[in-house]
């Protein structure tokens, strides 16, 4: 499809496309670094959240300003910013979703300062009374923050918009992702991850627009696209940023049927209440999504066999509940610099063969 060629070219350069928008409109482009970031008043206010992947490339100038134990993506992250590849940036979003993200915040706020710099720190325990008043508090501080910095009110019919449309893309997502999981054959794994990569990039309304012309046509072709009989994944863990993992599942008789991921359903779970006051409806969204590890440890995700991209932290725990429940797993840890294939393959095409 013509629109999925085209967000693909987006996700490669995005920074020119985003460099493209300031020109042609003029608004601010806001980095975040996690699905926890309020996106909904960062668009309200009419800028564009952009969320940052980090790198590929080799880490020269981060490891200077970071610890050792830091991940890839902090890192690569820090490395785009040192390298003035993030100059097109107006701002920077931190959620306090681990130590090593909100140490970046502080070399950030150090070393690559821009005219508005957040840390948004959202409680650990989601399901109290106690923790959604906090968020509550958290958010308008948040908006008055950018009310303050664009020098604009941030009004609730500006909020409901901005919530009409995350809703229509959220839904639109989540019946793609239930499309692909009655038959992955629908859509090729590589075009599912570029859909998600650009839901987080592109300007929304444009990508919400193109969004619902791509549901449609994909759910009139469902019919006629029969069942491969490919071994059926589910990811789970962190952020997958390598679309080439997919690729290699593929070539090695699998298929990623679902996720469990920051950077997937995570991000597209759960529709923000349109009959609250806006702000008290995007908390309530937060104490209801699926949560992270920095939230909480469960899995509550199940599918026929599953591949592992896990917090180190918790793998032990999660494998012993898999194990105990014979659902045969996976661990891959992989750093933005790796890439899928070699071992990945070998690895892949082996634990594929003995389901």
């Amino acid at each position: 499809m013509d629109k999925i060629a085209e967000f693909r070219t987006i996700i490669e350069n995005p920074y020119s496309y985003l460099q493209k928008i300031k020109d042609e409109s003029g608004k601010k482009v806001i980095g975040y670094v996690c699905s926890y970031a309020p996106e909904e008043l960062i668009y309200a206010a009419g800028a564009l959240p952009v969320r940052l992947f980090g790198s590929d490339s080799i880490i020269h100038r981060a490891d200077l300003h970071l610890q050792s134990y830091c991940c890839s993506l902090v890192r690569g992250i820090l490395e785009e910013a040192l390298s003035g590849r993030l100059d097109l940036l107006d701002g920077m979003v931190f959620p306090h979703t681990c130590d090593s993200i909100q140490r970046l915040s502080d070399v950030w706020r150090l070393n690559l300062l821009k005219s508005f710099h957040a840390d948004v720190v959202l409680p650990v325990k989601l399901n109290t009374p106690s923790a959604k008043r906090y968020l509550i508090d958290v958010l308008n501080k948040f908006k008055t923050d950018l009310e303050r910095w664009l020098n604009k009110e941030i009004t609730d019919e500006d909020l409901t918009r901005a919530v009409k449309t995350y809703n229509a893309i959220r839904s639109l997502m989540t019946r793609l992702y239930r499309l692909r999981c009655e038959n992955p054959q629908v859509i090729s794994g590589q075009d599912f991850h570029t859909l998600i990569r650009a839901a987080m990039i592109v300007e929304r309304n444009h990508f919400l627009e193109a969004l619902t012309a791509i549901t449609a046509d994909l759910e009139k072709i469902a019919p006629d696209k029969k069942l491969s009989g490919a071994k059926r994944l589910v990811l789970t863990g962190g952020i997958c940023n390598h679309p080439n993992v997919y690729d290699a599942i593929e070539d090695a008789g699998g298929v990623v049927a679902g996720d469990d991921l920051c950077t997937g359903s995570r991000y597209f779970e759960g529709a923000i209440d349109d009959h609250l006051p806006p702000l008290d409806a995007i908390a309530e969204r937060y104490t209801k999504r699926a949560v992270c590890p920095a939230k909480h440890s469960g899995l509550t995700s199940r599918g026929e066999n599953l591949v592992r991209t896990p917090h180190a932290f918790d793998y032990p725990y999660l494998k012993e509940m898999l194990d105990r429940e014979k659902i045969p797993s996976l661990l891959l840890e992989m750093e933005e610099q790796t890439q899928a294939g070699g071992q990945l393959q070998t690895r892949l095409e082996t634990f594929i063969q003995i389901l």
